[in-house]
């Protein structure tokens, strides 16, 4: 057996020889054939002298003791790389100018904008959690790195070995007097005022690491320690007025409290950033997305020991020793949690516990965090104690991709890369702090959003609509587009822990407009179909929707969402199930519309063709009302909102049925016409015992409608109304023409005006009630809105009088400069 293992060994010991000499001599294929020959003249023809087969042997034995040399090189340098990468810390230092050149370049132009763009949003973001007291609000104003980029490795750079991770360690020092970031703060008392808060110098120093993963799709970045962060703050008041630091006490120090604390909760070890490098750039900003996380199961869940810790230390493989397990009865729950969106798996019990659990989830802009909360519940099952943790960071790439990456064992990575929406990606992290344990989970990126309405999808189209999950309001702009909101049904509602009943209903708040949807009972299930309309805003407005469940003495809530409407195009439509925040389950399905542009203008020209019409509404009785007060009774009154225009009914003291029968006009303008009914109280607030929307866009022309109309947002009640949409007709035209030449429009809304101002003035000084002096404010307002418009329209008569005049004198001009008369 030794033998034919040692001719094994010289056979392949030859082969490699003979590949290296036809590889280092391509000619000798034809020179042995002419050494051949000449053996074969000098045996058989003309025999020539010995030295020929010795001139040969020579030549072999030289070539084969090169061959040897530089298999002995190869084998030295395999066995330095393994022993430098695997066995030594680092490597030796390595100068990097050329990376701080290449930064100086790419720095003005593509660096600074990004990172202003992205360190902005994230301070954004802190400020509205983090303030001194001197401080009531702030805001920030202007954002700018300045165009002095970091120093990189100023003492060189080397690599490092991190479990099986490789790691770029670099020195960063950044000291900038260019930078420029101004917050616009409000001072609280004592101070008042406003006041702007100036950086205009940086430095940070430390020391930072960089890790290649997924084959350089990303780099991950992180600080090996907390940074040394000084910042230079500058205090003013409006202009180039300045006042010393001092004139603000602490918030230097809190600046740079603030700074730090967010580099050591996101860019400190084993915490990482990451930079994405794909090779194609799509040119698209997300601003949301949906994530399906499934939570699959945990592994050998136990708790660390000394011995364990200091194993673990000590070990370089990636996989870590188990502690002691957990109790086999212990019963345990993983939430998940990705900002104030929270899920709850159900409760399994032993240390290798399998949950299956599947939870839809929102992101909100291009990167999020998943975290997985793990619990366990005591041994009466009432109360949980939370154990250990671990999270999953997920970012959108340029080319459409997502890379998702974790803390793996040893503070090393686990990263994966999904090249398309709708990809599945399994992940196994461990947990953190003092539980051992790896936690199964399995991701899909449902959808990407983006800013300019488009929607990459898990089938990897994209769609010409958008609507994101999440937003900020700024300046409320109207666009002139209508959006039109379905409130179509929910699931998963969560109900009253003590009845066990759930009521639900649904308020929509879009800027200051609010809608609530009927209250649906017994059901978690609830099915609304409720449509309401908004006036867009501009600015990044987004939709608040809130879901309650009614109670006798306060309703609670259950759950909240926000939705960025911003980006939606016209004609498109988004049917969504928007996952309610701050609660363990529950989905609200929406419809989204946008109405076109083309549409409004023509709901404007119809109702310009119909502007002689106007809307009757005779309000006649209610019936079943609700107690709003002590003594089981109600002071009813009903208040009309038609548009801008607000009128109301005489008050009914104390009944549940009360008979109004008063009759209003309006111009018909197309728009919504909503009735609250109200009680009436002189010296609490008034209480709302629901509202109404009353329909007439179908009803035929001078064909009055008799409906009763249940109101929503209360267990009962109805109200009874009779609409009709008039055309005016030459009766109607001669009466308003008679009112118009006997007084006059203007002069009859500014008696009006003055009636309206003299009845307020009087309640004031009399003392009169709240609600009287309320209702005489609302004829004030109706009176002022029919003045601007009665403005508006004598305007456009000055201008259209004002054109016939420039014609009659353009027509004068034309036929007085006709040709001259010839002399007789």
């Amino acid at each position: 057996m030794p033998k034919k293992g040692l001719k094994k060994l010289h056979a392949k010991d030859a082969l490699d020889f003979f590949n290296q000499v036809m590889v280092e001599q391509p000619l000798l294929p034809f020179l042995i054939p002419l050494g051949l020959f000449a053996w074969f003249v000098e045996r058989w023809v003309v025999p020539f002298s010995n030295w020929v087969p010795l001139a040969a042997a020579v030549w072999a034995t030289i070539q084969y003791g090169r061959f040897k040399r530089k298999m002995a090189v190869e084998d030295l340098n395999k066995r330095w790389k393994h022993l430098i990468l695997n066995t030594t810390p680092t490597t030796p230092i390595e100068p990097c100018e050329w990376l701080n050149k290449l930064l100086i370049e790419v720095w003005p132009n593509y660096m600074e904008p990004k990172l202003s763009k992205k360190f902005q949003s994230t301070v954004e973001r802190r400020l509205k959690n983090r303030k001194p007291k001197l401080i009531d609000k702030i805001e920030l104003q202007e954002f700018s790195l300045g165009s002095c980029p970091p120093t990189l490795g100023e003492q060189g750079m080397r690599w490092m070995t991190s479990g099986e991770q490789q790691v770029m360690s670099l020195g960063f020092d950044w000291h900038s007097k260019e930078m420029s970031v101004m917050f616009m703060a409000k001072l609280a008392k004592p101070l008042m005022g406003t006041a702007r808060i100036v950086i205009n110098s940086i430095h940070i120093k430390g020391d930072l690491l960089l890790s290649p993963i997924l084959d350089g799709v990303a780099v991950l970045y992180s600080f090996e320690s907390t940074p040394e962060v000084r910042i230079g703050v500058a205090f003013g008041s409006g202009g180039s007025q300045t006042v010393p630091g001092m004139e603000l006490p602490g918030v230097s120090t809190w600046l740079v409290k603030l700074l730090t604390e967010t580099i050591a909760k996101t860019m400190v070890e084993p915490r990482r950033l990451c930079f994405s490098l794909p090779p194609v750039d799509l040119k698209k900003q997300a601003v949301g997305g949906v994530l399906s996380v499934t939570v699959v199961s945990a592994s050998n869940l136990g708790r660390k020991s000394r011995t364990n810790e200091l194993g673990n230390n000590q070990s370089s493989s990636g996989n870590t020793t188990p502690g002691i397990p957990l109790n086999r009865r212990a019963h345990t729950f993983i939430e998940v949690e990705v900002g104030t969106l929270t899920r709850k798996t159900t409760t399994c019990e032993g240390p290798n516990p399998t949950w299956n659990s599947t939870f839809n989830m929102v992101l909100h802009g291009e990167t999020g965090v998943v975290k997985f909360l793990l619990y366990e519940l005591d041994s009466d099952g009432v109360k949980y104690n939370y154990l250990t943790s671990c999270e999953i960071k997920v970012k959108y790439v340029l080319d459409g991709s997502t890379i998702f990456w974790a803390i793996g064992h040893n503070d090393g990575v686990v990263a994966r890369h999904a090249e398309h929406c709708g990809k599945e990606v399994g992940m196994v992290v461990p947990f953190e702090e003092d539980i051992t344990g790896e936690l199964t989970v399995s991701l899909v990126l449902k959808e990407w959003q983006f800013s300019d309405g488009s929607v990459t999808l898990s089938n990897s189209l994209s769609n010409e609509f958008q609507c994101s999950i999440d937003g900020s309001p700024k300046l409320q702009s109207r666009t002139g587009r209508k959006l039109r909101v379905k409130v179509v049904e929910g699931r998963a509602l969560a109900v009253n822990s003590k009845s066990g009943k759930c009521d639900p209903y649904v308020k929509l708040q879009y800027g200051k407009a609010l809608y609530r949807t009927k209250t649906l009972s017994r059901t978690a299930q609830p099915v609304w179909n409720d449509k309401f309309e908004f006036d867009e805003i501009g600015g990044g407005e987004y939709l608040k929707v809130k879901c309650y469940n009614l109670d006798t003495f306060s309703d609670d809530s259950i759950g909240s969402a926000r939705v960025n409407l911003e980006g939606l195009l016209d004609g498109a439509s988004r049917d969504v199930w928007v996952p309610l925040e701050k609660v363990d389950s529950g989905e609200i399905r929406l419809e989204i519309e946008a109405i076109p542009n083309d549409h409004n203008d023509s709901l404007k020209r119809s109702s310009s063709k119909v502007e002689a019409g106007w809307i009757e509404l005779v309000i006649i009785e209610a019936r079943d009302l609700v107690a709003a007060d002590l003594r089981g009774t109600s002071d009813p009154y009903v208040r009309v909102q038609y548009g801008n225009k607000k009128k109301r009914t005489k008050v009914i003291y104390k009944t549940l049925a009360p008979n109004w029968n008063q009759t209003f006009e309006f111009a018909e303008t197309g728009e919504p016409m909503i009735l609250h009914v109200k009680d009436h109280n002189a010296v609490l607030p008034t209480a709302s015992i629901g509202n109404c929307t009353v329909e007439y866009s179908m009803l035929s022309p001078n064909q009055p409608a008799d409906k009763w109309i249940p109101l929503q947002g209360v267990r009962s009640g109805e109200i009874h109304v009779k609409i009709t949409r008039r055309v005016a007709n030459s009766e109607k035209k001669t009466s308003l023409l008679t009112d118009a030449s006997a007084l006059g429009k203007g002069h009859k809304i500014s008696a009006q005006m003055r009636d309206s101002l003299k009845k307020c003035s009087g309640l004031v000084d009399d003392g009169g009630d709240a609600e009287a002096l309320s209702l005489a404010l609302t004829e004030v307002e109706s009176v002022q809105d029919e003045q601007d418009l009665y403005i508006q329209q004598l305007e456009r008569e000055k201008a259209l009088m004002l054109q016939k005049i420039r014609d009659l004198g353009s027509e004068v001009l034309r036929t007085s400069s006709g040709p001259a008369r010839t002399s007789c």
